[in-house]
């Protein structure tokens, strides 16, 4: 059985946000999957779409005669990357932090058997 990863990194979207996207497309055969993302109307939807045209394009380059009707998300998981932290003028003059999140997206396609 043939699969193929693809990840997106350092994605300026709060983790939280892009797992209840994620959580739409797993086990879900690849074609559907962008057909669910390319109408869900989610900012996170694009990057995750993109991931999962990534990871197809990846199987397809290393087995050039793959079905593409065979193929399928196995994992789609979301980490959380490295924080930005910015500062913002809190109450009695202090300074409160604020922190901007990111993810990294990893999608593994692989063939049905």
């Amino acid at each position: 059985m043939m699969e193929a990863k693809a990840i997106t990194k350092y994605l300026r979207i709060s983790p939280r946000k892009v797992r209840r996207v994620a959580e739409l497309v797993r086990g879900k055969n690849t074609e559907e999957a962008i057909s669910i993302l390319h109408f869900t109307r989610k900012n996170a939807s694009e990057h995750i779409e993109k991931t999962v045209r990534s990871a197809v394009a990846n199987i397809m380059q290393a087995k050039p005669g793959a079905d593409t009707h065979s193929l399928f998300v196995k994992e789609i998981f979301v980490d959380g990357g490295p924080m930005l932290k910015r500062g913002r003028a809190g109450s009695m003059g202090r300074r409160s932090m604020i922190r901007r999140r990111t993810a990294h997206i990893t999608v593994v396609v692989a063939e049905k058997a």
